[in-house]
């Protein structure tokens, strides 16, 4: 009997609430369906954290364990590597690095406590899952403390080209660890081949087919699995929202004008700064639209103790003061700029009252918001998703209007487009991005995986059945199925 340990930086403790957040989305039903271990960070730094025991917790079939972490360890492996080296490089975006080697080194030693303190937790047939820029040591690291059991990655952000990965200097070191997984998925195609070509330049590994490597002997798998939303759950919650009295004050608020809605975490890779520019050119051509429209951005803060973070806020909260001064009227502001967070279920009422969705990330692995705006939107009278064509969802919503984030003329042509679209075409888009949202679902996100993994281990308890068979079904498909994006 096979049970699932997933490893992952953020873990939606029970007592925490609802946690709001890509990985949290794909993992929760997935966990909670069939049960295991959630093993990370609590968010919590404590003097004597090395000498604490990891802390258990249980809800439901889920056993939460989590360790916390030094203030020097938050700041190097956290704050200053994770997020101020690997975020931006994985998003191509080099110029924001800030590379400290003593931040590297404390960044492999954190990664070095998390697999001393989850190698006593692990079962002989335990299949190991782990998630995110936070841990590529991490998979290394536990085979070098002699766990043999199947172990598998995802990487929920893009991956970069060989060249730019270079420029992190422990780039070979990350990259070598990362390779003692059995499957490695991406949410592209793209990031698939990246990886793949920086395997080879910087390792030594040998592509034998388009999605398998091989290393010192070993095989290992390389996958596409795009994570999923519910989209039917999510289309029934932002009907519910749409009834509330919150969204209906913020209907009553627009006094008829058509709401243009943004929902980011803050952060420099979502475009916000290129975003507020495409909008004002579009109110500096489209003088038409004026006090017809509100554009609605909610972008709560995020990584407040990360520097370009900080500045990001100040940046925007100064271009949202010149829009609404050089463009508003003393009862019309043209643009809402909000850096607090919601309620999922009232963020679901927002986008469907929305009659454009603005989602123009720089880069982005997936971008599930996009995939929300589509599922809350009113079947007979939709809004119109603008897409940045550098966010891993592009790939699936060719539907929606595909912008270069990095052009504010072609955000501002969008922006207007979607406004006149006639009913017929707006639905006609809908209709085709629906039927994509609702082909997947979080847990068939993550049986395909699995299943990945299973099949693709090396060791003996991979080789066998998938475990659970009829329990890991989904409750709307007769039996799993391996997706077409799987390794076979």
């Amino acid at each position: 009997m096979n049970r699932l340990v997933v490893v992952s930086n953020r873990v939606p403790l029970p007592e925490k609430g609802a946690q709001a957040g890509g990985l949290a989305t794909a993992l929760q039903p997935l966990l909670e369906r069939e049960g295991g271990v959630w093993f990370g960070w609590s968010g919590t730094t404590a003097a004597k954290a090395a000498e604490q025991p990891a802390r258990i917790s249980h809800a439901g079939r889920v056993t939460y364990a989590t360790i916390d972490l030094s203030k020097a360890e938050h700041d190097g492996y956290y704050a200053n590597f994770a997020n101020g080296v690997l975020w931006p490089l994985l998003h191509s975006l080099p110029e924001m690095m800030r590379f400290d080697r003593g931040d590297a080194e404390t960044y492999f030693a954190t990664n070095a406590r998390f697999a001393d303190t989850l190698v006593p937790l692990l079962q002989d047939e335990d299949l190991v899952w782990v998630h995110d820029y936070h841990f590529l040591p991490l998979p290394g690291l536990l085979r070098a403390r002699g766990v043999a059991n199947p172990i598998g990655f995802f990487l929920h952000i893009p991956f970069p080209s060989a060249e730019i990965l270079a420029l992190a200097p422990p780039a070979g070191k990350l990259v070598a660890a990362l390779l003692q997984a059995d499957v490695i998925g991406f949410q592209t195609s793209a990031d698939l081949r990246n990886f793949a070509a920086a395997a080879t330049t910087l390792t030594g590994a040998r592509q034998i087919a388009a999605e398998r490597l091989e290393i010192d002997g070993r095989r290992v798998q390389l996958g596409v699995f795009p994570a999923e939303i519910d989209a039917e759950e999510f289309a029934a919650a932002a009907l519910r929202a749409a009834r509330s009295p919150t969204v209906e004050r913020l209907r009553r608020s627009l006094g008829g004008q058509c709401l243009i809605l943004g929902v980011d975490r803050l952060d420099p890779t979502k475009g916000l700064v290129q975003r507020l520019a495409g909008y004002r050119r579009f109110l500096e051509t489209e003088a038409t639209w004026h006090r017809r429209v509100t554009f609605l951005q909610i972008a709560p803060v995020s990584r407040q103790d990360v520097a370009s973070y900080q500045a990001l806020r100040a940046e925007l909260s100064q271009l949202a003061g010149e829009i609404n001064s050089e463009c508003g009227d003393p009862d019309w502001s043209p643009l809402r700029l909000i850096t607090k967070g919601g309620p999922r279920a009232t963020l679901a009422g927002y986008m469907r009252a929305a009659r454009v969705g603005l989602v123009t990330p720089l880069r982005d692995g997936m971008n599930l918001v996009a995939k929300e705006y589509v599922a809350a939107q009113d079947p007979e009278d939709p809004g119109v998703l603008v897409l940045s064509r550098f966010a891993g969802a592009a790939q699936q919503l060719d539907a929606a209007l595909l912008v270069n984030p990095n052009d504010p003329d072609a955000i501002a042509e969008a922006i207007a487009r979607a406004l006149a679209m006639d009913l017929r075409e707006r639905q006609t888009r809908w209709r085709a991005m629906w039927q994509v949202v609702t082909e997947n679902s979080p847990l068939d996100w993550g049986f395909g995986f699995l299943r990945a993994l299973m099949q693709s281990a090396s060791k003996p308890t991979a080789q066998v059945a998938p475990p659970h068979a009829k329990p890991l079904a989904p409750r709307h498909a007769p039996a799993l199925h391996t997706p077409s994006n799987a390794i076979n």
